[in-house]
Parts: structure tokens; sequence; C-alpha cells
């Protein structure tokens, strides 16, 4: 049967990592936003999923600007003025390290997908199966942006 976590339990911890991920790649302050999690019209959202014992997703969404500020600091020489593959990608991989610094306080056995990048905010995204999940909205340098840890349930799980 596949663990279950509670995904509460996980704030602090993942905070810290959001806030010390966007300090140490991309010299960018953060700090906890009690504000709306909302990122705006212009908004992107990067997910990557878990696998294995564990089954869950982190996924970042800001604006089309903090993902050009993202860029350009975490790519040396660009300053990207609209999205396009760099932006995507550095996005993806900011992600990516997000999720690589939660992996070790997760169940034992989790792996990470490759990162996707869903631009526009004309969208709903459904992650099949039951699931759970949390929020949490960070301001600072950047702005508002939000990041959210999702666990998929087990169906037969009744949670």
């Amino acid at each position: 049967m596949p663990t279950t976590i509670e995904i509460d339990s996980y704030e602090s911890e993942t905070m810290r990592i959001v806030e010390d991920v966007f300090r140490t790649m991309l010299h960018v302050e953060t700090h906890p936003n009690p504000g709306p999690e909302s990122a705006g019209p212009s908004a992107l959202t990067s997910v990557v999923q878990f696998a294995g014992e564990w089954k869950g997703a982190v996924l970042l969404q800001c604006d089309e600007h903090q993902a050009c500020v993202v860029a350009s600091r975490l790519i040396p020489g660009i300053e990207p003025a609209r999205i396009d593959a760099d932006v995507r990608d550095a996005l993806g991989e900011i992600t990516n390290m997000v999720g690589g610094n939660l992996k070790p306080i997760l169940p034992p056995g989790v792996v990470l997908s490759m990162p996707s990048v869903v631009e526009g905010s004309d969208y709903a995204l459904h992650m099949c199966g039951g699931n759970s999940a949390r929020t949490w909205s960070f301001g600072g340098d950047l702005g508002t942006f939000s990041v959210t840890l999702v666990q998929f349930l087990d169906k037969g799980s009744g949670r």
C-alpha cells in the first residue's frame, strides 16, 4: 500500500527549502506571504512529480516577469523580455531544485520526473485520482508567487 503523509506537517520544511533555493541559486530573498496565492493573468506553472512508494508533485506558479527574472538569474548572459525556451527551462530547473531538496524529507524511495511548464492562466490542472494539496504563498524581491505540494492518494483508500 502506498505511503501517505500529512502535507501540513511539511510546511516549515517546504518554506525553508523554497527560501534557501531562491536565495542560493537566484540571489532573491523570499518570505512566507499570508496574502492571496494568485500569480496573476500571465501565469506560468512548473510541475515536478514524485514517483515511488510515495506519489505526489510540487508546483511553482509565478507571472511572466518573475519567470524572466528567474531565467536571467539562473542563466548568465541572458535578459529575456518574454517567455521563451530558456525561461521555461529555468523555471523548470528551479522547481526541480525545490523538488530535489524536498525528496530527502519525503518517504524513502521517491524519484523525480522531468519538469513540465504550463503557460497562461486559462487552464485547469487536474491531477488524476484522489489527491490532497497545500499551497504556500511567498513574497519578497520577486513579488508574490506560490508553491504547492500535492499528494496523490490511492483511490481505494477513501482519502
